[in-house]
């Protein structure tokens, strides 16, 4: 733990290394320059100050993108306390540069026990939050647990990602959501662009990174086709990976197969897979079986939020003995072969490269600036129940985005308007 005083304000953060700070102060830096969106919602507000007074509590990825929206919301004028979503996704340089730099509460380091990490989650949560913004829905729930001491001062949330976004609605199903959401994650400029994009070039960048192995000719097996499984599995196959996708949804399976991939169970996949990328949001995607099945020398890599798609406890259990190869990847000997895991069956992207790139975040937490902004002015008159990006706001993100790469587009006319918006023209 360390303190630090300024202007007779105590900012209290928990970090790996504050020698580290300078460098994370580049990163952040760098990460800057390529968002333009983010940045021009920065430089709008930092006037007029609109978040004075409001308290944001935020768990995401300690990454340097994450940097530059704590920047944008410091700007804005509101107090803020941070931890990361994920034990091993902190980047501890722009940890360090959080703390020591930007002046705010942070507690994260990178490879954290399960209780240090919810440890880090509750002392987030000691400024008593406003606004919470969350990415797995870990630091909402614990809110939950405590709402009565939070209740009067909530205002609302944010959601990120698309695990967190099902675990909230499942909460709001039962009855059970005590503050109001905004599901950043179903966002068009979140889950098309982040997911598909930066998941998909940032996973492989991971096991890439984590292995050096040649992608052009292996069998790549790819469980589930939503956003993330599809943006995978084209990168995949633009590395020259022959490409197979696992589904249980056949819709998502029905666009698999039209968008040129093999399509069939992971029980089949398993026996023939070089590469394994875990992408579904659900537990034991691989499971006992499908270990048993896998041939020597199969990757497995898990690109969905949580810990839960690779049942390693199976692999723990079933091995004969294990060795760390690197940083990142542990070999299990198991009947006579070898299977290797990257980075526990977590988040593959963080764990083992710098997660999505910086443009695509840009848009993301343009996003989040804005959810938050609107979630202010409601000063908690909002319902708890869990709510969509207005469109309008959407498209001026997009619209944003492509003016900060000299992109023109057409405007509709009055007359062009009119006909969309009407039903008196017919053939």
């Amino acid at each position: 733990m360390g303190i630090i005083s300024l202007n007779h304000i105590m900012v209290n953060y928990r970090i790996k290394d504050e020698s580290l700070a300078q460098d994370g102060k580049n990163r952040i830096d760098w990460a800057e320059e390529h968002m333009p969106v983010l940045v021009s919602l920065k430089d709008k507000y930092c006037n007029i100050k609109p978040l004075t007074g409001i308290r944001v509590s935020g768990c995401l990825h300690v990454t340097k993108e994450t940097g530059v929206l704590i920047r944008t919301l410091k700007s804005s004028g509101a107090d803020v306390s941070w931890c990361g979503c994920n034990p091993l996704s902190t980047q501890d340089d722009v940890a360090a540069s959080i703390a020591i730099d930007e002046r705010v509460s942070i507690y994260a380091s990178k490879g954290v026990s399960t209780d240090q990490y919810y440890h880090d989650i509750n002392s987030a949560t000691k400024i008593r939050p406003n606004i919470t913004i969350d990415d797995g829905a870990d630091l909402t729930v614990e809110i939950h647990k405590f709402i009565d001491d939070f209740t009067s001062e909530l205002y609302g949330g944010t959601e990120e990602t698309t695990t967190g976004v099902i675990r909230l609605r499942a909460l709001q199903k039962v009855g059970k959501l005590m503050y109001p959401i905004i599901a950043v994650n179903d966002a068009e400029t979140k889950h098309d662009f982040d997911n598909v994009y930066g998941t998909g070039q940032s996973a492989l960048d991971g096991i890439i990174r984590a292995t050096n192995i040649l992608f052009s000719g292996k069998n790549v097996i790819v469980a589930g086709y939503g956003h993330v499984g599809k943006g995978i599995s084209k990168k995949a196959a633009g590395l020259g990976a022959n490409v197979t996708v696992t589904e249980v949804d056949p819709i998502s399976a029905l666009k698999a197969k039209l968008d040129g991939f093999t399509v069939t169970t992971m029980k089949q996949a398993s026996s023939f897979g070089d590469i394994f990328i875990t992408t579904t949001g659900c537990k034991d995607v691989i499971g006992k079986e499908d270990i048993n099945e896998l041939k020597d020398g199969a990757i497995l890599a898990n690109a969905g939020h949580f810990n839960v798609e690779i049942a390693v406890s199976e692999l723990e259990q079933q091995s004969s003995s294990k060795i760390q190869i690197n940083e990142n990847i542990m070999r299990y000997d198991l009947n006579h072969k070898k299977i290797y895991l990257i980075g526990e069956g977590r988040l593959v992207n963080l764990v083992a490269a710098e997660g999505h790139p910086s443009e695509v975040m840009d848009m993301s937490f343009a996003n989040q600036f804005m959810s938050v902004l609107k979630l202010a002015e409601s000063k908690g008159s909002l319902s708890p129940l869990v709510y969509n990006i207005p469109r309008e706001q959407d498209q001026e993100i997009a619209l944003a985005k492509l003016r900060s790469m000299n992109v023109d587009i057409d405007i509709l006319t009055q007359e062009q308007e009119a006909y969309l918006n009407g039903f008196s023209q017919g053939t």
